[in-house]
Order: structure tokens, then sequence, then C-alpha cells
């Protein structure tokens, strides 16, 4: 009888996973680092008192949150092409990942900026600090350790949504596991159950590594 899942094959693939988990990550810390980059400026234009800038800063990270993140990746890969920029199908996913969770980011930094008690601001703005500078002195450093549980989450649905990438043959886990189970057609639960346990198992160890990073910074402050 044929056993219900072929361990020797299971090894046999994991090479070709692990090839393309390397891909994964890469995308995923390049295209986080856009997003949290991005979104801090997002965040802070938006908090702008000039509507001529926090409107249309509003409108845009509206936009974005709205529409499907296979669109974008989609317009990004078709389109930019036709403005003369070429990218390739990892860049074009890392840069998609990076504008998509940057709108995200966004509204984190925001909320964690509002959680500072306002008399710090008003304060340190009472000494003549200019707006920037509180915001870099005083705001940031408090919404950052405000917004760690935040970024912890969008880290991992970054991780999880890389595999959006391929539909524009971004050579991630599920296309490398898709192009595996194209190959051999007769073992669909083991490749996809392997992939399903590598996800599983990447997403929760940094889950977990990144909350205990979190505790450890609460304890350390309350210390302090």
């Amino acid at each position: 009888m044929k056993p219900i899942f072929d361990w020797s094959f299971a090894l046999e693939i994991l090479p070709t996973l692990g090839s393309a988990l390397i891909i994964t990550i890469q995308a995923t810390v390049l295209g986080m680092l856009v997003a949290v980059t991005l979104g801090l400026a997002l965040a802070l234009l938006r908090r702008s008192r000039l509507a001529i800038v926090s409107l249309p800063t509003a409108f845009v990270i509206e936009f974005v949150r709205s529409t499907p993140l296979l669109v974008q990746m989609y317009f990004l890969f078709y389109v930019m092409p036709l403005t003369g920029v070429q990218l390739s199908p990892l860049a074009t996913g890392i840069v998609a990942l990076g504008l998509h969770y940057a709108t995200y980011c966004a509204e984190v930094y925001r909320a964690g900026i509002e959680a500072v008690p306002r008399g710090q601001i008003e304060a340190s703005r009472s000494l003549g600090v200019g707006y920037w500078t509180t915001m870099r002195k005083v705001g940031l450093p408090q919404a950052l350790f405000n917004v760690l549980p935040s970024m912890t989450s969008q880290f991992v649905s970054t991780i999880k949504e890389t595999s959006l990438g391929y539909v524009i043959s971004v050579n991630e886990l599920t296309f490398a596991a898709n192009q595996v189970n194209n190959l051999v057609l007769t073992q669909p639960l083991q490749v996809f159950g392997i992939l399903a346990i590598i996800y599983f198992v990447v997403c929760f160890s940094l889950s977990r590594g990144l909350s205990w990073l979190d505790l450890r910074i609460r304890r350390q402050r309350a210390m302090a």
C-alpha cells in the first residue's frame, strides 16, 4: 500500500523549496525596509497642519489600502515598462510589497505618535522647539516603542503576502512548490503540505521571536 506521506520525496524537494525560501525572506526583508521607511514619512506628512500636504497624503494612503496587493503587483509589472522603467519580477514584487505595507505602517506610526502624551509635545513646542525636532527627539522615540507589536504583525503578514509574487513569476516558495507539483503531478499532498509547514514554522518563529524582543524591551524600560 502506498504511504499517504512519502518522506523520501519530501526530503528530495526540500533543497528546491529551501532555495525559494531564501528569495521569500529576501523579498520580505527588503519590502519591509521600504515599508517602515516610507510609512514613517507618510505618517508625518499626514499629520502635517498644511491641508495641501495632509489631504493628498491621506488620499494616497486610503487608495492603496483599499486596492488589492495583487492588482498593485499586476499594475507595476505591466505598466511600469510602458513608462520606460524595467524591473525584474523580484524587484517589482519588493516595490509592490513596500508600497502596499507602507500605507499600513503609516497608520500604525500615526497611532503610535498620537499615543504619546500630548503634554510632552506641547511642552517641547512651548520651549520654542520646532515641529520636526519635537517629533525626532520626543514623539518618535516613544512612538516607535508603542508600535513594535503592530509592526510584528505587519512583518508576518508580509511573509505570507510574498506568495502573491507567484503571479509575476517571482521564484519564491509558492512558485517553486507549484513548479515541483507540475513536474510530478502525483504528490500534491507532500508538496503543498510541506509548503504550509515551512510558512508556519517561519511565521511562528518570527512572531515568537519578535514578541520575546518586545517583552524584553518593556521589562528593561520598566526597570530603567
